[in-house]
């Protein structure tokens, strides 16, 4: 087993990475302080519950936890206010209280749904982050939660950290290749930003990652979770560096949008922005082999790096428009300078971007 910290003081919690660890999670909700007389609620979706709900659940009844489970529709359309309003319901008729916990179980839409219900549920109870994806390696640590709304993802949320992240990889391996795929984008986002060696090694072992090899998927779950933990532990609240790991996000949360949550995966949309944020570095003097590499990482792992023709660019810029990243009428851009290292651009011309997504509408 890996173990990670993200240090915030008194507010550190521990992230766990290694196999088999739901047969083992009570003791470790038992060590980070969850309480046996409060019920604790166990979030989940469609997909993931049927595999891994009930053993979960009888596993913490046996070692005498209070449990109730709530179960959403799979897929970013459950990231609502109606859906949040409904978990609200089920936590208050299984008598949540204060000391009560809420755990998420499934990917990044139940993290952030199940997150955002402990920040808000009461002015905040324990949360517990159980990702099952490996797109929620990212969205797991850092303790931002949130939900949609129609014209802005993640618009309504809030700063809410996990007691801890346990990461069970066995969890791994029922993903569709698609959903490993569009895991590996923000894997690969992670080198991009801040080690170019990494990127390298994601290229070399693409094959093994989408293979879901335990030892190289291990690694590569524990450098991206490193990356996410140093810098979260500098900057909780994004007032600067931790808007690095926004890169590929202003044009890719725009596509999700744009394409109603359905259409294109997260980590499918994230792809196709960060290939946008290369072309801006172009456009800022970054070396051409900046965009070749993060190309090359990015088809390497069989993520999309084309943007679909027939959505509107019109509509993907106003889109943009309602992004948290949208300051004073001015484009807020995480562009890559070399492998391995961002800058964060304020004032990038609206002409630009539009540009650039017609550009990507023409991507090899």
């Amino acid at each position: 087993m890996r173990e990670l910290t993200v240090d915030l003081g008194e507010r550190s919690y521990p992230i766990y990475i290694g196999e088999g660890l739901l047969d083992s999670a009570a003791g470790y909700f038992t060590k980070h302080g969850i309480s046996k007389k409060s019920t604790l609620m166990i979030v989940s979706d469609s997909h993931v519950a049927p595999l891994y709900l009930e053993t979960l659940e009888q596993h913490l009844r046996g070692e005498g936890f209070r449990v109730t489970s709530a179960v959403v529709d799979a897929g970013e359309s459950s990231k609502s206010l109606a859906v949040l309003e409904q978990l609200v319901a089920k936590a208050l008729e299984a008598g949540l209280d204060r000391k009560s916990a809420v755990v998420a179980l499934g990917g990044g839409v139940v993290g952030d749904l199940a997150g955002f219900l402990a920040a808000s549920y009461m002015r905040g109870v324990q949360f517990i982050q159980i990702p099952t994806t490996i797109l929620a390696h990212d969205s797991s640590v850092g303790g931002k939660v949130a939900v949609n709304h129609p014209l802005a993802k993640n618009i309504i949320g809030a700063f809410h950290q996990p007691e801890m992240v346990l990461y069970d990889l066995n969890t791994l391996q029922t993903l569709p290749i698609r959903e490993v795929r569009a895991g590996l984008a923000e894997v690969v986002k992670h080198g991009l930003i801040w080690d170019e060696s990494f990127v390298e090694w994601c290229v070399t072992n693409a094959g093994k990652l989408q293979a879901l090899d335990a030892d190289a998927l291990g690694y590569a779950l524990y450098k991206g979770c490193s990356v996410k933990a140093a810098v979260v532990s500098e900057d909780e609240r994004e007032n600067g560096l931790r808007a690095i790991l926004n890169l590929g996000h202003t044009i890719g949360h725009a596509l999700e949008a744009v394409a109603g949550y359905g259409e294109l995966l997260h980590g499918e949309a994230i792809s196709i922005g960060m290939i946008g944020s290369a072309k801006l570095g172009l456009r800022y003097g970054a070396p051409q082999s900046v965009y070749d590499v993060t190309k090359q990482s990015l088809q390497s792992c069989g993520l999309p790096t084309r943007l679909p023709a027939h959505l509107d660019t019109d509509a993907i810029m106003d889109a943009m428009s309602h992004d948290k990243k949208f300051k004073e009428s001015k484009m807020v851009f995480v562009v890559p300078v070399a492998i391995g290292k961002v800058e964060i651009k304020s004032d990038v011309p609206v002409e630009w971007v539009r540009e650039i997504v017609e550009e990507l509408k023409q991507e090899a």
